[in-house]
């Protein structure tokens, strides 16, 4: 590398590490792949006797612990009495203690998604009247502060050595066999091994803390790392290490003893190792498609064959441009010729096909509208990693033009140039000139030699660098391999960000039990009702516009459990600000029509969390009251 060329290069690899690293920590905490849809009793209810349990709904099925639902009284005492347990589909109840006093209940839950990524969060709800809880809901999050960070790391890393490891080997073995004996190359795979090694072996010690206290200190808790190996990510990250150790068989054959062989034996051994390495790298790639997005969701047993195909796509293009870029840069003494490096073009060309089609495939998957390319976190990224990926594709198209250049240019490198030519004598003469420059001293004559063989090696590398085709191939090659940098990070903060599908699904549910505002300020409030009587069942909906400080609309309409209206014999509503004493305000709409009442100037004093009750009577004796709280003005 040029004097003038090296600082930029420098600066080049600095600010794509740097990019890399904001997009790791933007990623952490964790987004969860399972989300909070629906509870009973709901966040921010107020009910009139206390239930028997809490039930929580999620939009896909999680794992539980002992300890994954508290409730928590006023106090901060626990009132949950019994371990959580499934009701059916993604339902988990928790039953209460007896007898519960009135005041705001606090329930805390952390679980695990289907995904193998925690999920953490709180609400309250009030039995009788909102009260003073000394218990906090802030700050309820998991995957996050150091624990977080480190893991998320750890995915990186494990991404990074795999893609290094696989990609290397499959370059040596199907584009530049010479390969196998340059040290460069070995070092490059072999520390790909290395990393992917250790990054398994610590996220698997860090899991019980991750998905669970996130403390430092529990990540060497014995009992947690047995919790973690009953766990299907904990079964996913064993098989990694085992089949870790056949990756370390094949790597030992192929810069071992495969250089060393005859042509007949190693184009044997060559077929042996390809489908040995096929075998182990696939194997590899399923322990993240068995425990991550593509063993959840729509179509698992689709899905999980197409993510192995995608993952060991990008180690095939993304690794092999690593290992074609060490032998352009670190090989002076073999190197790289063009016909491995037209081979790898052929070798990449194949891997983008199969990403672009597994990458469709995964995209519907995930985001399931176009909308959510924009309205959701993955989404966003996702248009990230697909502009990164056609900045690799043009990247990459410019260094075919300097291969075809460089292989052009084979024919001609055969005739030795007057340089070249002129460095080159033979052994015996060269031997000579060192003796008699040495005058017979043996140590010398040794000196000499290791003199001059470094003198030849830096001469390589000098004509080899002044080379404009190998020096064209060799920036452009950089190039990609700091975007394909740039572009790992972003896959790993995918790989930690709740699928568009799943935001957009849960963000539907929330709305439909939860009061709503709607663009012109007009608050939505559905309520269920049943008066205990024949035919007493139905909704309620109260609409209040535009949900101010002052006067406002309301109207009231009442529908059966079938849709239809419901002609109510009575219907009355009052307003109270519990925060302030105020109310209950009464108020009594007028009946329009079959199943609607409306009442006009409404006036709402003050703003805060006004509760909003329904009296409906079914019949001269059936009769119930249904509330919800509401933000007013």
């Amino acid at each position: 590398m040029t004097p003038t060329i090296a600082p930029r290069v420098r600066t080049l690899v600095l600010l794509l590490l740097a990019t890399a690293g904001l997009l790791l920590a933007g990623a952490g905490p964790v987004s969860a792949h399972a989300v909070l849809t629906g509870s009973d009793p709901q966040q921010g209810a107020v009910v009139e006797q206390a239930p028997d349990r809490v039930s929580l709904t999620f939009s896909e099925e999680v794992a539980l612990s002992d300890d994954s639902m508290r409730v928590l009284a006023p106090d901060g005492k626990r009132v949950d009495a019994g371990e959580p347990a499934a009701t059916g589909g993604s339902t988990y109840a928790v039953e209460l203690d007896g007898g519960l006093a009135d005041g705001t209940y606090t329930v805390s839950y952390q679980v695990v998604s289907a995904d193998s990524h925690p999920v953490a969060g709180a609400f309250t709800f009030s039995v009788g009247a909102p009260s003073a809880t000394s218990v906090s809901v802030s700050g309820e999050t998991a995957g996050g502060g150091a624990v977080g960070f480190l893991y998320g790391l750890g995915r990186y890393l494990s991404y990074a050595g795999f893609v290094v490891m696989v990609g290397g080997g499959a370059f040596v073995l199907a584009c530049w066999q010479r390969g196998s004996g340059v040290r460069a190359v070995q070092r490059l795979v072999v520390s790909g091994w290395l990393t992917l090694t250790a990054a398994t072996l610590t996220l698997l010690l860090m899991r019980g803390s991750y998905t669970g206290s996130g403390k430092v200190g529990d990540i060497f808790d014995l009992n947690l790392l047995g919790d973690v190996l009953q766990t299907k990510t904990g079964a996913a990250l064993v098989s990694r290490l085992l089949l870790l150790a056949a990756a370390a068989l094949f790597i030992a054959v192929l810069f071992g003893a495969y250089d060393k062989r005859e042509d007949e034996e190693k184009r044997d051994l060559t077929f042996g190792l390809a489908v040995g390495g096929a075998v182990v790298a696939s194997g590899l790639a399923a322990s993240w498609a068995m425990s991550e997005h593509a063993s959840t969701g729509l179509q698992p047993g689709i899905a999980m064959p197409v993510d192995v195909v995608h993952l060991l796509a990008v180690a095939a293009w993304l690794g092999g441009l690593t290992a074609l870029l060490t032998a352009l840069y670190r090989s002076p003494e073999t190197p790289v010729d063009g016909t491995a490096v037209r081979r790898f073009s052929a070798l990449a060309f194949g891997s983008v096909v199969a990403l672009v089609v597994t990458g469709v495939y995964q995209s519907w998957r995930q985001l399931g509208s176009w909308s959510a390319f924009t309205e959701t976190r993955y989404g966003q990224l996702l248009l990230v990693k697909i502009g990164l990926v056609a900045l690799l594709v043009g990247v990459a198209w410019i260094s075919r033009r300097w291969t075809a250049r460089l292989a052009g240019a084979v024919s001609a490198q055969a005739t030795p140039s007057k340089e070249k030519a002129a460095v080159r004598t033979s052994p015996s003469k060269e031997k000579a000139a060192v003796k008699a420059s040495a005058g017979g001293d043996p140590e010398r004559a040794a000196q000499l030699a290791r003199q001059r063989a470094a003198m030849d090696t830096a001469r390589q590398k000098r004509l080899r660098d002044a080379d404009p085709d190998r020096f064209g191939l060799r920036r452009s090659v950089l190039a990609e391999a700091g975007i394909a940098l740039v572009l790992l990070a972003v896959t790993t903060a995918l790989t930690s960000t709740e699928p568009g599908r799943t935001e957009q699904d849960a963000a539907r549910a929330t709305a439909a039990s939860s009061p709503s505002v709607g663009a012109s300020g007009a608050l939505t409030l559905d309520m269920a009702f049943d008066t205990g009587g024949e035919d007493g069942k139905g909704v309620v909906r109260i609409e209040l516009d535009p949900a101010r400080v002052g006067a406002n609309e309301m109207h009231v309409y009442a529908t059966r459990p079938n849709g239809r209206a419901f002609d109510l014999p009575e219907v009355k509503v009052a307003f109270t600000l519990e925060s302030q004493d105020i109310g209950p305000l009464p108020v009594v709409p007028d009946h329009i029509t079959t199943g609607h009442w409306s009442a006009s100037g409404v006036q709402l004093p003050m703003a805060g969390d006004w509760k909003v009750a329904v009296t409906v009577r079914t019949s001269d004796i059936d009769q119930t009251t249904v509330s919800k709280n509401a933000q007013i003005g």
